[in-house]
């Protein structure tokens, strides 16, 4: 109905000889009325005949400083709208990447493969050189009074196992919290991906 009455008005203006006037907003829209357009203030308009030509083209009229703040607002509306595109391409790589939970599920237990293995091999370390640990406190039982009295190799090998099961223990820590990163990376994804299945499952029911 709205778009009705301002058609009516156009053409009632033409008729009647009068100048119309168009331009592009900053959103793109193309807007025409029978007077000067304040949307488009910060750009050119065209002032047309009633046969559809070019009476003239006026300018912007803003001043300096405030055609740089309108600039900049285009500057930073063009930014947002660039960054809603990103992530709208991103979105649907993501569901063409993952159609379902099942495949979202698959991909997290392929990223977790590799680092449970490691963590695997680390425990089996970490067994051996407990094992060794309890080897080198039987030889020290004969030291227990004056541990310092003890051969310096068996000194330096006790050194050696402590630092190494330290060592194997922070590489596990490292591994686990690998492990909490990547759930967490997995999860946030998740949370997503289940939005935009509702919204593709709707789309497509309509």
């Amino acid at each position: 109905m709205a778009l009705f009455l301002v058609t009516a008005a156009l053409t009632s203006a033409w008729a009647q000889g009068a100048s119309i006037f168009t331009c592009t907003d900053a959103q793109g829209r193309r807007l025409t009325s029978d007077r000067i357009i304040p949307q488009c203030l910060d750009r050119e308009q065209y002032e047309l005949n009633p046969s559809g030509t070019v009476r003239r083209v006026i300018p912007p009229s803003l001043t300096a400083e405030e055609r740089a703040r309108a600039e900049a607002r285009q500057r930073a509306e063009a930014e947002v709208r660039q960054k809603e595109a990103e992530e709208r391409r991103r979105n649907q790589v993501m569901l063409i990447r993952f159609p379902n939970e099942a495949a979202h599920q698959r991909a997290r237990e392929d990223a977790l493969r590799p680092v449970h293995a490691v963590i695997a091999a680390v425990v089996t370390r970490e067994a051996d050189l407990d094992k060794q640990r309890q080897e080198i406190l039987a030889e020290m039982e004969f030291y227990l009074r004056d541990p310092s009295r003890a051969p310096a190799w068996l000194q330096h090998r006790q050194a050696t196992n402590q630092q190494q099961i330290a060592s194997q223990r922070t590489f596990r820590e490292d591994q686990e919290r690998e492990i909490s990163r990547i759930n967490q990376r997995f999860d946030e994804e998740l949370a997503l991906l289940q939005r935009l299945w509702r919204e593709r499952d709707q789309a497509a029911s309509r």
